[in-house]
């Protein structure tokens, strides 16, 4: 379906929020008319994307409804003598639980089409949904009704990169999809890894997420890491020579500790190695050094 210009104006999200709460919102008149509808008369979407509803908070809504009324009007369209909700399925199956007789109501004139992407829109725009779910709603809304990554941003009240980084997650390796789908991972753990080429190296990095609980900013610094290495021209890399002071003060570590000492770098920045081949060696060089702290105390 193509975007229709004059299609459902941006006040009209207002109706399509299905939120958790009983949540007054401000209609714009320009939208319709809000009427009071008798309950009976109202069917379910049976193209509703969203199948599993949580009873708990359901009735939270249903006691607020019991004490306000129905605080956000339903969007329903007309099907003969009858009406069909197009958004606020939440809000009607609460109104159902608290007993209430009539519901108020948008009715607009909708093609199907539009219906099935308003009910879908109102799915993406679940305030607990899982950033995978939310990025599959939108490649749905593109790939299945024609809109723009511009058209959905403007249906969603979303930035058009917003919309562009949460399809990024898309790239991602199946098995690192599951894992955010399962909330193993978060939203920023799995922006971090997107822009990396290499499915192995993510699935690897995903899975040490996991096992040793790395935040955001731990992912991104390896992240930067694996981006620094890679910048590194591939083949042996001959070592600079090394300056008549350089190699004095190997000779005089290799006489300290009693075991080979190399040395790669310049004056102003390198590395040292020191091995070991036993584990006396190593106590024996844990034991120097700590005479050399004493000495400087």
């Amino acid at each position: 379906m193509a975007q229709a210009k004059g299609g459902l104006g941006k006040g009209m999200s207002a109706l399509f929020a299905d939120y958790e709460d009983n949540r007054e919102v401000k209609i714009d008149s320009a939208e319709g008319t809000v009427n009071q509808l008798d309950i009976t008369l109202i069917d379910r979407n049976p193209e509703q994307a969203r199948k599993s509803f949580d009873e708990s908070s359901l009735k939270e809504m249903a006691e607020s409804m019991k004490l306000y009324g129905v605080l956000q009007p339903l969007l329903v369209t007309k099907i003969n003598e009858r009406y069909q909700i197009v958004a606020g399925e939440r809000r009607f199956r609460a109104a159902h639980m608290a007993g209430l007789k009539t519901v108020p109501a948008i009715i607009k004139d909708l093609p199907i089409e539009e219906i099935k992407a308003i009910s879908l829109i109102e799915n993406i725009q679940r305030e607990n949904l899982n950033p995978i779910e939310e990025a599959e709603g939108i490649k749905e809304l593109m790939t299945g009704h024609g809109l723009t990554q511009e058209g959905v941003a403007d249906r969603l009240g979303k930035s058009r990169p917003y919309v562009a980084n949460s399809l990024r997650l898309l790239t991602l390796p199946k098995q690192v999809i599951d894992m955010v789908k399962s909330g193993q991972l978060t939203t920023g753990h799995a922006r971090a890894m997107v822009s990396i080429e290499d499915k192995d190296f993510i699935i690897n990095l995903a899975k040490q997420t996991v096992q040793y609980k790395l935040t955001v900013r731990e992912v991104e610094e390896r992240v930067r890491l694996y981006y620094s290495r890679q910048s590194i021209p591939a083949g042996p890399r001959k070592a600079a020579p090394l300056t008549l002071e350089l190699k004095e003060l190997v000779n005089d570590m290799k006489r300290v500790f009693g075991t080979r000492v190399k040395l790669v770098g310049t004056p102003e920045k390198g590395r040292f190695s020191i091995d070991y081949f036993t584990k006396d060696d190593l106590e024996r060089i844990y034991q120097l050094i700590e005479q050399l702290k004493e000495n400087n105390q």
